[in-house]
C-alpha cells in the first residue's frame, strides 16, 4: 500500500526526515511543508539526498511554504497548493505525518 509521508520539521534541527527516508518504499511519496522545505536549499546535504530519490518515490512541496521562505522548487520537486495537498491525501492509500 502506497503511503504519502508528511514532513514539516527542518532537517537541520530534527531527524524525522531521515527516519522517514529510511522507511520510504517504492510507490510512496513525500510532501514537504513548513520548515521541512528548508531541505530544498541548494548545496545542502538534505537537498542532495532528496535529489537522489528514485523516480518511483515522488517528492512534493507546499508552494506557500516555499514562497514564505524565499525558496523555489527544484526540477525534482512538484510544488503543490493546498488543493493539491488534499488531492495527494486522496491519491495515496495511507498518510503518515512525521511529528
Amino acid at each position: 500500500m502506497a503511503t504519502l509521508h508528511l514532513l514539516s520539521r527542518s532537517p537541520f534541527t530534527d531527524t524525522s526526515g531521515a527516519s522517514c527516508l529510511r522507511l520510504l518504499g517504492a510507490g510512496d511519496a513525500v510532501l514537504l511543508s513548513g520548515d521541512a522545505v528548508y531541505a530544498l536549499q541548494p548545496g545542502s546535504r538534505p537537498f542532495e539526498v532528496l535529489g537522489a530519490l528514485p523516480a518511483d518515490r515522488p517528492l512534493f512541496a507546499l508552494a506557500e511554504d516555499l514562497d514564505a521562505r524565499g525558496l523555489s522548487a527544484p526540477d525534482f520537486v512538484h510544488a503543490v497548493d493546498y488543493a493539491g495537498f488534499v488531492e495527494l491525501t486522496l491519491r495515496f492509500e495511507r498518510t503518515n505525518s512525521w511529528l
